[in-house]
């Protein structure tokens, strides 16, 4: 629950008050408009975050879809601090390193909270649970 009110409230910022300090987390060689990649980004972050609290019955797919998103966005982290892009008062190099981490730990916060590594075999098929 709480992290998927982190993420309606993170998605919400996107596309809210907070476009322009997403946008520079956007890596310039992705070929893509940066407003777009923020404004798509909230979209998805806003609909993981309603699918965390709401839809539990799938938690085990949601919890490795928003691991999945963690590690599709991490791309944007370390841009930011390979380049020095100052964003969301990350404004030295040792800030932008020490927040890199944490994008691991996200990772690792979905696929607890939501037992989705514990019961990643429920994703089988009863077929190939018996290993056939």
């Amino acid at each position: 629950m709480v992290l998927g009110a982190f993420l309606l409230f993170a998605g919400t910022a996107h596309v809210t008050f907070a476009r322009a300090e997403f946008q520079a987390q956007v890596p310039t060689w992705l070929p893509l408009d940066a407003d777009f990649v923020v404004l798509a980004s909230g979209v998805v972050e806003v609909l993981l975050g309603l699918a965390l609290i709401v839809a539990w019955r799938w938690r085990v797919a949601v919890g490795f879809t928003v691991a999945a998103f963690f590690v599709a966005v991490f791309p944007g982290n370390i841009s930011q601090y390979v380049t020095g892009t100052d964003a969301f008062g990350l404004d030295t190099d040792a800030a932008r390193l020490i927040r890199l981490p944490f994008q691991v730990l996200l990772i690792g916060l979905a696929l607890w909270s939501t037992a989705a590594w514990r019961d990643r075999r429920s994703l089988l098929t009863p077929f190939q649970r018996r290993g056939a």
